[in-house]
């Protein structure tokens, strides 16, 4: 199987495991990724390479997303909270 086939986390979501083997890249580190060329008789970048850092890069964007949502969701959920929080104030000083 193909660096590019494997999923090192469940098609439906979930948390992607870290390690200190495999911190999480930071944007110097994209920008400042160089390949090397193809081994001798090709021209251009290893394939096998360039898949294996996008794949690299996209578990870490899911990882940001996923975190967003969550911060998203949370938020949503203190908001709601606040509100009837407030309405009960304003109809217990009615009183």
């Amino acid at each position: 199987m193909s660096v590019r086939n494997q999923r090192p986390f469940p098609e439906g979501g979930g948390t992607t495991y870290r390690s200190r083997a495999y911190p999480s890249l930071l944007p110097w580190q994209v920008r400042e990724r160089r390949f090397p060329p193809a081994r001798l008789g090709r021209r251009g970048l290893n394939p096998d390479e360039v898949y294996a850092f996008l794949d690299r890069v996209a578990i870490d964007m899911a990882a940001v997303y996923d975190a967003l949502a969550q911060s998203r969701r949370e938020t949503l959920r203190i908001k709601v909270a606040l509100r009837r929080w407030q309405s009960e104030q304003a109809e217990g000083g009615r009183r």
